[in-house]
């Protein structure tokens, strides 16, 4: 009887410490510091103006931070690369809207389920099309995309070993590059594109009806930062639950849609 007593008093002791560190590891993160691509509309964007980031995510991380009663500040923090490479060190807690690859794994942990699906196309010159039904279509064309840009396992794989596909430093450059007839094809998301497509005032250019990936957005925690604890994730992830539920997405997209188009309209 003693025996049992004591397991018992020490199974309660333990459980006891495992409530007061989730309690204590959400209480010791008061503000989680995010950034993204910022070259992601409707998505995300960076302002000349702002040190923060706008868009359909931006807007999402905001509600989010309202049911977990944590700050979270979406800023700018340079090119898609260079976010990558400061969730990785630890200097930045969050990323906000990543597809999921295996290496990325390594130093950041995903966030079940997805925030958001994006699609990603071919983009080709209206003056130069060519058939595309499937990826082996392209081996024999030049194509670009943007460094540092997954498009899923399955096609990064495919295209590194299959495919000569050149890497620029921002979709502005690969877009001016495919419409000048520099490339054969761009690959990238089909709403960022249009949307910078807009802005550059690009009007030769269209996607292919079949695309190329469709792919799921995630939040991730770098593993190197603080604010990383379970009880956190486990949160967030509840939350997510819940906008899916309410296809909180869907409307933030729409919203953003309609900003972007503003922005570009106004001198």
């Amino acid at each position: 009887m003693l025996s049992s007593v004591l397991t018992l008093s020490a199974f309660a002791s333990e459980a006891d410490s495992v409530l007061n560190t989730s309690s204590n590891e959400t209480a010791s993160c008061k503000l989680i510091r995010a950034s993204g691509n910022a070259e992601y509309p409707p998505y995300l964007w960076h302002s000349d103006k702002s040190v923060y980031l706008h868009g359909a995510i931006a807007m999402l991380l905001k509600e989010l931070s309202q049911e977990i009663n944590t700050e979270i500040e979406l800023v700018y923090s340079g090119p898609w690369g260079r976010v990558q490479e400061d969730v990785a060190a630890g200097r930045i807690d969050m990323i906000a809207g990543a597809f999921f690859t295996l290496p990325r794994t390594h130093y950041m942990d995903y966030i079940y389920p997805d925030m958001m699906l994006t699609k990603t196309a071919v983009w080709m010159n209206t003056k130069n099309p060519f058939p595309y039904t499937q990826w082996k279509d392209l081996k024999s064309y030049h194509g670009v995309t943007v460094i540092n840009n997954s498009f899923g396992q399955e096609f990064d794989e495919y295209a590194k070993q299959q495919l000569n596909i050149e890497e620029v430093a921002s979709l502005d450059q690969g877009l001016r590059m495919l419409s000048a007839n520099r490339v054969d094809y761009l690959i990238y998301e089909e709403n960022p594109g249009k949307a910078y497509a807009q802005k550059l005032s690009v009007n030769n250019l269209q996607t292919m009806p079949i695309e190329i990936t469709r792919q799921k957005l995630y939040l991730t925690m770098s593993k190197k930062s603080p604010c990383n604890s379970p009880s956190l994730r486990a949160k967030i992830s509840k939350t997510l639950n819940k906008f899916i539920q309410e296809n909180r997405a869907e409307v933030l997209l729409k919203r953003a849609h309609a900003l972007w188009a503003n922005k570009q309209q106004t001198p």
